[in-house]
């Protein structure tokens, strides 16, 4: 059995974000038999996962703020040392359309003005990408550039961008998992400005930077948390290879 006080903040990213995923892959299971579908199923999931983490960090970190999308933004996190950012269900429409693998669980902490340690577990998938064990990037497997998207409401200007680089559009679900398609080689980009929150990609960006992949702002500017105001409404995370002509071509056009 796990000792959880002996882990380092790495593997406790980790062993947080997969205890959440065990209860959200219980929810799922029970769905059917509980009558949960749709929205019902979505608040089902957010809610045992929220309280599955807030029990873990209370008990085994307890000096440490928190920031979750699914409480109230305690604003004591702006002086603290330890900001644990956490988004207990990541891709709340892919969770409730089983069968769906596309969303995830995001655990990471922020120390001392920047992220320390982070994991995305995608339960459906059996997988946890962390900054404990970084993962080590493919070669790219395609002559195209592909690009993760939103599967629902991909941003124009992406499309644009697409056809200035000759690439291909991916589309998913779930921030976590479009970021961990670049750490997979399952795409080589993941560009977003259509509004997200910290806890959206605090721990994907995490895991990307310590896989080496280039994570910014889309207009090259660094990506900081454990800011006052929730929002950080986009990002790039790609191969470094790519960044320069990403951010060149939202200099020239926007994002509108």
């Amino acid at each position: 059995m796990i000792d959880p006080t002996s882990l380092d903040d790495h593997a406790f990213a980790v062993w947080a974000a997969e205890r959440a995923g065990a209860v959200l892959l219980d929810v799922r299971a029970g769905a059917a038999a509980d009558g949960l579908e749709g929205k019902a199923l979505k608040d089902a999931g957010d809610a045992a996962a929220q309280a599955e983490l807030d029990r873990l960090l209370t008990e085994h970190r307890p000096d440490d703020a928190v920031l979750s999308e699914e409480a109230a933004d305690d604003k004591s996190r702006l002086t603290a040392d330890r900001v644990w950012i956490i988004d207990p269900l990541d891709g709340t429409r892919e969770f409730s359309e089983p069968p769906r693998d596309d969303w995830a669980v995001h655990v990471a902490l922020w120390a001392d003005g920047d992220l320390v340690a982070g994991a995305v577990a995608q339960p459906a998938l059996g997988e946890t990408f962390s900054t404990g064990r970084p993962s080590v990037v493919p070669p790219r497997t395609s002559d195209r550039p592909r690009i993760a998207v939103s599967r629902s409401r991909p941003p124009a200007f992406v499309e644009a961008l697409a056809a200035e680089l000759d690439a291909e559009l991916v589309p998913m679900g779930s921030a976590g998992v479009k970021v961990m398609s670049v750490v997979r080689d399952v795409a080589d980009a993941y560009v977003h400005a259509g509004g997200q929150y910290q806890w959206d990609n605090a721990a994907p960006v995490a895991v990307a930077r310590a896989a080496g992949l280039h994570c910014s702002r889309v207009d090259g500017s660094p990506l900081v948390y454990n800011e006052d105001d929730t929002s950080l409404p986009d990002l790039i995370v790609c191969r470094p290879e790519l960044a320069d002509q990403i951010v060149d071509f939202v200099r020239r056009h926007g994002t509108e």
